[in-house]
Order: structure tokens, then sequence, then C-alpha cells
């Protein structure tokens, strides 16, 4: 709309989405106004209970939200139409790929016994020219530490391998999420690389596989309701689903703590937030319906959260219940250029005055039975001054305790001098692996393409 620049449409100032209704309106006050169909040729999977607010209530009629994916269970909706219909809306893989392959299979039939590939899925976020600018800090430091714990794991496992041990090479080619069966899988990360003293480039993938780290205690009694507590950013109410995905969170992210629980008795639950000195960050109680399925809470921490890893636990009249723990990585990147200690230091020093809210919640460290704080503190303070390679080590480690290598492989045809690193092409988890879902021919005199 705004090619046209914003004097042409000065009512978009009062519609939040004036493209759906400016040009439907000029063509119905048209010429052209005799051959309206009134259908839309379009089904749209509506669920407005779920993660939709009115915001736009005081000006239009209608909500402002978006439609929800479809699942399977949905899919009666498009079974049960009587009229015309061309289109549906939405359908998104990395929420579920099995709606997708129901449609699929109803469409062009089933895919012969054997077929590779039907249950994973495979969505590129970064590709070499879409320029390392692109990326955010915390997400460079993330590749670029799976790529290099890849490498590291390979290494160990040959020892005696002078073949199997590589340097990488400047930034990653490519970066894809990987979801097999409706579960996010991992981070497919692809860099040069090359071995020491050689000047031969080669290209490899490493999956970098997240850990789970939610522990529940015995004896809940009501709080067997709690079925998953998870920290994240980019949560999606209407999904119910992390679009961050594996939770890669930086020092100037805002956190999310999420609860699943299914149907019981009403509780009050706490929820505390500890940083890796042992600061209790913020606490707070939460009301859990009998009905209530998610519960979510994004307190207004101050920045930047202290890197390393922190713990989120829910708690029965102060009792331990269950808690998670989660990463926030030490960044070695600002701006896309390498940390620099005196300019940066502040990233990684935790907020000012060691407090995440007006309130501090000191006072609950012996409630809570949290171990002495000043050494933690001290090593916190020491470790904000890193830079270059200690930086690199520190950020690591840290990455190594959250998430392991699923495995590694060679863009080489065929296999290369390292015993251990197969072709990409046949392994089933690469970006690379053949994927006929996404084999489009040509189109057909039917108008099909299969």
């Amino acid at each position: 709309m705004r090619l046209l620049g914003d004097r042409a449409f000065p009512a978009q100032e009062y519609n939040p989405s004036l493209f759906q209704s400016f040009f439907h309106t000029v063509l119905g006050n048209s010429h052209m106004c005799d051959s309206l169909v009134d259908n839309n040729l379009r089904v749209t999977n509506w669920n407005r209970k779920l993660g939709c607010k009115c915001q736009y209530k005081h000006i239009v009629d209608w909500c402002g939200c978006s439609p929800n994916d479809f699942k399977p269970q949905d899919l009666v909706r498009i079974q049960q139409l009587t009229r015309p219909t061309f289109f549906a809306r939405k359908f998104e893989s990395t929420v579920n790929q099995e709606a997708i392959d129901i449609l699929d299979t109803h469409l062009y039939g089933h895919y012969a016994p054997g077929t590779v590939a039907i249950k994973a899925y495979w969505e590129s976020l970064f590709e070499r020219a879409d320029g390392v600018g692109s990326l955010s800090d915390v997400a460079l430091t993330a590749y670029s530490s799976f790529f290099r714990l890849g490498l590291k794991s390979l290494d160990s496992s040959q020892t005696s391998l002078e073949t199997c041990r590589y340097e990488p090479i400047g930034y990653p080619v490519s970066v894809h999420l990987y979801f097999y069966d409706e579960r996010f899988q991992g981070y497919l990360v692809r860099q040069e690389v090359q071995k020491g003293g050689s000047r031969v480039r080669e290209t490899v993938e490493v999956w970098a596989v997240p850990q789970a780290t939610m522990q529940l205690e015995n004896n809940l009694r009501e709080f067997e309701r709690l079925k998953n507590l998870e920290v994240g950013t980019e949560w999606d109410p209407k999904e119910r689903i992390f679009r961050n995905f594996g939770g890669v969170i930086g020092p100037l992210d805002e956190p999310v703590a999420v609860q699943k629980w299914v149907r019981g008795p009403n509780l009050t639950a706490t929820i505390v937030w500890i940083d890796p000195a042992q600061t209790v960050a913020a606490s707070y109680d939460i009301s859990v319906d009998v009905d209530a399925e998610y519960t979510q809470y994004k307190p207004p921490l101050q920045r930047p959260l202290r890197p390393g890893a922190w713990t989120v636990r829910v708690l029965r009249l102060w009792e331990r219940v269950a808690e998670a723990r989660f990463l926030v990585m030490p960044l070695a990147f600002k701006g896309r250029e390498p940390l620099r200690q005196k300019e940066d230091s502040w990233l990684h020093a935790g907020p000012p005055g060691n407090l995440y809210l007006e309130q501090g919640f000191q006072q609950l460290r012996s409630v809570l039975k949290l171990p002495p704080q000043e050494p933690a503190l001290q090593e916190a303070q020491q470790r904000a001054q890193l830079v270059g390679k200690p930086l690199e080590a520190w950020v690591d480690r840290t990455v190594g305790a959250f998430w392991v290598t699923g495995d590694l492989c060679s863009t080489l045809p065929s296999p290369g001098p390292c015993p251990s690193l197969g072709p990409c092409t046949k392994s089933t988890w690469s970006s690379l692996a053949p994927d006929p879902k996404s084999e489009l021919g040509p189109v057909k005199g039917d108008g099909r393409i299969r």
C-alpha cells in the first residue's frame, strides 16, 4: 500500500489492514460490480479462544486476529464444505506436518512403501546469500558454537586420526531447522572447514540436538496436573509453541515461562527465577483454574540478563514441585563483530545493582536453600571480562551443557579421508538428504504436478 505513498490512502490511519478492503471496495463500486461472486473460495481455520485479542475493536468490527493452523482434527471443516473452495489457511509444517500429509495423500495417493523422509521436515533459516548481517548476534553465536562443538566431538571420537581434525572457516554457510514426526530435532549448521596446515576446503554439516532439562519431584498430589515447564522467547499463544525453537536466548532477550497442565483441582503455584550467580531474579504466584491448559508469564526483568544456566522452579508452599533449566547464551559477537573487552563487557555483567526488578528477592535465598552467592557472583564478574578464545571456550562450555551433537556429514559426493564423515546426501537427517515431498515436476495437462 505504501508504494503509492501515505497521502494516497489517508484512511489507513484508521484501518489496520486497509489492503483487505480498499481494492474490494473500489471494484464493488465500479462497472464490474455485476460480476461479483459472493464467495471467497477459501476455508479458514478460526479458533478465537486461542490467543485472539480484539485489539482493533474500537476501530473495526473484527478482532484483527490471524487464523490457526490446520491440524488433523480440524480437517473436518474442509470435508463438510458444500460450496466451491480452492484455498484453505493456514498450514504450517513447523506446527503440524500430519495435516498436510493427509491432504497430500487425499489428492495424490500414498507414497510407495519405504519412501524416505515422509515424516521429516526441514526449514531454512539462513543461507550465505542472505549475508551474515541478517543474523542476530545471539543466533550467530549459537550457530558458530554448535559447529565448533560438532567438530570437537568428531575429533574426540577419532583421536588417532589426523584426517578427522578440522578447523572451521569463516561463518556458517547455511542453517536449517529439522523436524521429525512432529517434533523439533535441532539445528543443522553447514560451514566450510580445513585441516590444519592444509588449504583444501571441505563443507561439513553438524546436527545440534537440544537436551530436555525439566525435572519433576515425587509426591506431587494436586500438582500431578503439571505436565511441562519450559522457558523461551517468541511464545505463540495461538499455536501454543515457542517460535524460537530450541530456546536460543541472549542477554538482551525477554524470556517467558510457560506451564502446561491437564484438567484437575484449582491450585496456586509460586514461580521463582534464579540466575547463574544464585540471584533470585523474580518470584510470583499463578492461579491455575480447573480447566486451565497453559499458564504463562513474562516477568519484566531488567537487562542484560546474566549469561549462563538459569533455573525456573515451580513451588507448592515453598516446596519444589518442578524445575527447568535454560541457557542465556554469552555473546561472542556484537554487531556481528567479535566482542571487545572494554566497550562490550556490560553485556555479560548482569543488571545494574544486581537487581532484575525494583523489588529484590534475596530474602528468599534461605527458603530456597540456595548455595552461597559470593563465589558464584565473583566467578560471573570474572567471566564478564572474557574476550577472544577464552570467551569462545566459555560459550562452548555453556552451550555444550544444553546441546549435544547428533551427527556430522560431508558435502563430498563420496566418503572422504575421515571415516566418520559420510555423504550428507545419504544422511537421512541432513538438509541435503532427498525429500520426495518437496520434489516438483512439470505441470501436467490436467493442471496437477503429481
